[in-house]
């Protein structure tokens, strides 16, 4: 049985986030200095620095000679994993901003690790009744359009590896029914694209399409998200139109940036 969805807190604490934020911010992509962080939480740059400081002290963050901020003892990941994920994201955020300008809706790009899907950028759009910026948010990856997406691409042994059961020995809730789940990965797989409808969060659909490397295999995933409310299923052809042509954009910078 699937553990409940996600639901936003109904008193969220502005300064945790921003600093939660940060820490993600720092640990995907690497150097970052006060102003640069200030204009990516959108907070002054008083705070930015106040945010930083405190993760420098709890070993989060460690600045260098230059005044440039990177990521802990606590947060470190491997270089070239945190290079990889920084250029995939710095690529995708033209896209991105042109899908949100066409469609008025959240854009999101999202990666998979194993049985997670992590969303290492977001562009919301400016409608007072919008999904907000997932970016830097960890979901189970069956839950999510860009983790079905990903995992419509494995092989039925690779499948099976990732939900072993005895990797859920201790959380067996949070393993899905596989059963149920290959049905939808040949559907994905075959339809080029995947629809969310309130499996990750209540009140949101998102729509999605792959990202695949100039060797065809998909590395992450392109999608939309919007409040059910605004969700007609007669748009979805424009819908997918658009997250492909965006994708096919993404792609073809990946290719010339190699």
């Amino acid at each position: 049985m699937d553990k409940p969805l996600k639901t936003p807190p109904p008193y969220a604490i502005a300064s945790v986030d921003h600093a939660l934020r940060a820490a993600t911010v720092l640990q995907l992509e690497g150097g970052l200095t006060v102003s640069q962080l200030a204009d990516r939480l959108g907070v002054a740059r008083s705070t930015a620095h106040r945010l930083l400081a405190m993760l420098v002290y709890r070993d989060f963050a460690v600045q260098d000679d230059q005044r440039v901020y990177h990521a802990g003892p606590v947060l470190e990941l491997a270089a070239h994993s945190r290079s990889q994920v920084s250029r995939l994201r710095a690529a995708a955020l033209p896209p991105l901003h042109r899908l949100v300008d066409l469609l008025d809706e959240t854009a999101n790009l999202t990666i998979r690790t194993r049985d997670t899907a992590r969303f290492i950028a977001s562009v919301e759009c400016a409608r007072a009744l919008r999904v907000g910026s997932r970016e830097g948010m960890v979901f189970p990856a069956h839950r999510t359009t860009a983790g079905l997406l990903l995992l419509a691409e494995l092989d039925p042994a690779e499948l099976d590896d990732v939900y072993a059961p005895e990797r859920y020995r201790d959380r067996p809730d949070d393993r899905p029914d596989l059963d149920r789940l290959r049905p939808e990965l040949a559907r994905a797989r075959r339809s080029g694209f995947a629809v969310n409808r309130e499996r990750s969060e209540r009140g949101l659909v998102a729509v999605g399409v792959p990202v695949r490397d100039p060797g065809g295999g998909a590395v992450a995933g392109l999608s939309v998200s919007m409040p059910r409310v605004r969700y007609e299923p007669r748009r979805l052809r424009s819908l997918v139109a658009a997250l492909e042509a965006a994708a096919r954009a993404l792609e073809a910078d990946l290719a010339a940036d190699r």
